[in-house]
């Protein structure tokens, strides 16, 4: 069987290359706004008509997005990526840094799962005079004992 090739460049709309991309449409309009996805030729009626390099770079920005990575970064991934040849060096070393930045998150939302596990299992009692839970949010800097902020200490007073 003998496929064709079109020769006519694909032509999207906003809805279509959303879709494609699996973005939302205002995030297509909000990513052409901020510059990380280039504005596209219009119709004589003012319709948008995007085409496979948007579908490409879109895709890219949600990929990073997904990782993790800011804006800003973003945008030097794609500065990056125009480059003929890309700069893989450079690329690896803003991978990176981000990866420690998300191993680092990572490291306190453990810490953050720790001391509310802890937390909690002091709550399930249920028949304390005090909620465990309450006072800790109290404390300040994590001190031990109640803070100056909580209402048992200013009972204490």
């Amino acid at each position: 069987m003998n496929q064709r090739t079109s020769t006519k460049p694909v032509q999207l709309t906003i809805g279509r290359l959303s879709r494609r991309a699996a973005v939302n449409i205002e995030t297509v309009r909000y990513y052409e706004r901020v510059g990380l996805l280039p504005s596209p030729p219009r119709t004589e009626g003012g319709h948008r008509l995007y085409g496979e390099p948007h579908v490409k770079r879109l895709t890219f920005v949600r990929r990073a997005r997904e990782l993790g990575f800011t804006l800003e970064e973003i945008r030097a991934l794609l500065r990056l990526a125009d480059e003929r040849p890309p700069s893989c060096a450079t690329a690896r070393s803003l991978a990176t840094k981000h990866l420690a930045e998300v191993r680092e998150k990572i490291a306190d939302l453990k810490r953050m799962e720790r001391v509310l596990t802890q937390t909690v299992a002091l709550c399930e009692q249920g028949d304390r005079p005090e909620c465990p839970l309450l006072e800790a949010l109290f404390r300040e800097n994590g001190a031990r004992g109640p803070s100056q902020h909580s209402p048992r200490a200013a009972q204490m007073d």
